[in-house]
């Protein structure tokens, strides 16, 4: 039974696949938001959309990945500016299911504080667990939260890395369900990688993760880019689904949070004053 939805997340942008995975004129089924759609690739690349009552939906195509709306879209979908410097290698990474919601997978895209105890000897190390102070907003100018001046010491900062480093952070959320990380770029520390990650709601609960990347990095296979993204990813589902409840809880009452959980803290808040319930938990009154 398909819910109704609040518009914040109607009328927003969601990934819906990556273009790689429509074959031409073999129509695909999606659920996205307790709702059916239908997505069709033509001979020449040309994507449709169409809900369950067959009506069309407007489509982007945009970082290898199809985006849709239920909705009617106030704006155009979130730009990325590196996309279009000439020595940027985009690599997309498929889909991981996640039995939670996906403001949870969100939210732990935000947190630095784990990653020396789930990603251990790879974005960090027990013995340097400390989250330095970082700066967080919410830039209500162009309706997103970020997250600056954030510094993590690690061992294998990316698949291209060839020793330690302490790398820098600044993490974008664009909308509820799709949010960006620009981190120092172990071939040229001046400039940033980007990794998108975005979220299709299927369920309140129930979740798939594309990640997506625009890397300075000429060399490494495609194969290895693309693996050490997904070994960070799996050892993160892990961790989200055994999370409870499932849902994000909006009350600050419901979790605690630490001087870490700054850019949690302040997501949270920007998802209640928008209005956001899809994927929500609401204690019992």
């Amino acid at each position: 039974m398909s819910l109704p939805l609040e518009p914040a997340v109607r009328d927003d942008w969601h990934v819906l696949c990556r273009l790689a995975d429509l074959a031409a004129h073999v129509p695909a089924g999606f659920r996205l938001l307790a709702h059916d759609v239908w997505a069709t690739r033509d001979a020449k690349g040309a994507v449709s959309v169409r809900s369950a009552d067959g009506r069309a939906l407007p489509v982007t195509l945009a970082y290898g990945h199809v985006f849709t709306s239920l909705g009617a879209p106030a704006r155009p979908l979130f730009a990325i500016d590196e996309v279009a410097e000439p020595d940027r290698r985009l690599a997309t990474c498929g889909a991981v299911r996640v039995r939670a919601s996906g403001l949870r997978l969100v939210e732990n895209f935000l947190d630095m504080a784990h990653f020396p105890f789930v990603h251990t000897d790879i974005l960090g190390v027990e013995e340097r667990p400390e989250v330095p102070r970082y700066d967080t907003e919410i830039r209500w100018d162009v309706d997103e939260v970020w997250a600056t001046n954030c510094r993590f010491w690690q061992p294998l900062a990316a698949a291209s890395s060839r020793g330690g480093q302490m790398s820098e952070y600044r993490y974008r959320v664009a909308s509820p369900f799709n949010v960006m990380l620009y981190k120092t770029a172990p071939p040229d520390p001046a400039r940033f990688d980007v990794i998108g990650l975005s979220i299709r709601a299927a369920e309140p609960d129930l979740s798939f993760a594309y990640a997506f990347l625009l890397l300075l990095d000429d060399a490494t296979p495609a194969t290895t880019l693309i693996h050490f993204q997904q070994t960070i990813f799996l050892q993160d589902r892990i961790i989200l689904e055994n999370q409870r409840p499932r849902l994000l809880p909006l009350s600050p009452k419901a979790e605690t949070p630490t001087r870490a959980d700054m850019s949690s803290v302040a997501y949270r808040r920007w998802l209640k004053a928008k209005g956001v319930r899809f994927g929500v938990f609401e204690a019992a009154p």
